[in-house]
């Protein structure tokens, strides 16, 4: 597996493909959820995009956003998203890990947030989120905010 943390400046037209092909195949096409995929925050200067390559194709991708994008006091992870066939291995805990990672690096003592798919809140339990919202409707799919337990 091969990782990386890029802005979207340091990203090669390849891997900007890559992400993109990757988040309507899955997003869209799979999850027949029509949304505007390009909002601009890809290419905020403090945006960060964590990526894994498995055999030259990507596998996993999140992007890691700043304050003051989609939550006015909390940086957000969103676009969580594995590729079909890299799915059941323990990838995306991986790709939390690399997140929560990045988090600290590049935005260190902030208290994450992010918009979940309401069944994967198990999942990002695991990794020390905790739901702050009731349920609602994102883009046709059921929704949770989750925070970050406090540090």
């Amino acid at each position: 597996m091969h990782w990386l943390d890029s802005t979207f400046n340091e990203l090669t037209l390849d891997q900007l493909y890559d992400l993109l092909k990757l988040r309507v195949d899955v997003f869209v096409v799979e999850q027949t959820c029509y949304y505007p995929e390009l909002d601009n925050l890809d290419r905020h200067i403090q945006t960060r995009h964590i990526m894994a390559y498995k055999n030259e194709k990507l596998a996993a991708y999140l992007r890691v956003l700043p304050a003051g994008t989609t939550y006015s006091t909390n940086p957000a992870i969103g676009r969580v998203v594995i590729a079909n066939d890299a799915r059941g291995n323990g990838l995306g805990h991986q790709l939390m890990q690399r997140a929560l990672s990045s988090c600290q690096q590049y935005f260190p003592q902030q208290i994450i947030k992010m918009s979940a798919q309401e069944h994967l809140e198990t999942f990002y339990n695991a990794h020390g989120f905790v739901k702050c919202s009731s349920g609602y409707l994102e883009d046709g799919i059921p929704h949770i905010s989750m925070i970050q337990e406090t540090k």
